[in-house]
């Protein structure tokens, strides 16, 4: 795909690591899949991902945590 921000590079496959906040929750996944582009580096998260990170640390907010660090090869 090409790239929505530089408009020059293409994206390939790769793995990113994603920091989240909300109120006193800090929450950094690894190795996240997402399209990277060659060129400038942005990072492209497809929907099904997204909708399991922020799931993820929605539960995470409401249990009262302050700090999560989880490798995204522990999500089924």
């Amino acid at each position: 795909m090409r790239c929505a921000v530089c408009k020059n590079g293409e994206t390939k496959q790769g793995k990113s690591v994603i920091t989240l906040t909300k109120g006193k929750l800090v929450f950094v996944f690894k190795n996240v899949p997402a399209q990277i582009c060659h060129d400038c580096s942005e990072e492209y998260i497809n929907e099904d991902v997204t909708k399991i990170l922020l799931q993820t640390a929605n539960e995470s907010f409401k249990k009262g945590v302050a700090f999560d660090m989880r490798d995204w090869d522990e999500f089924p």
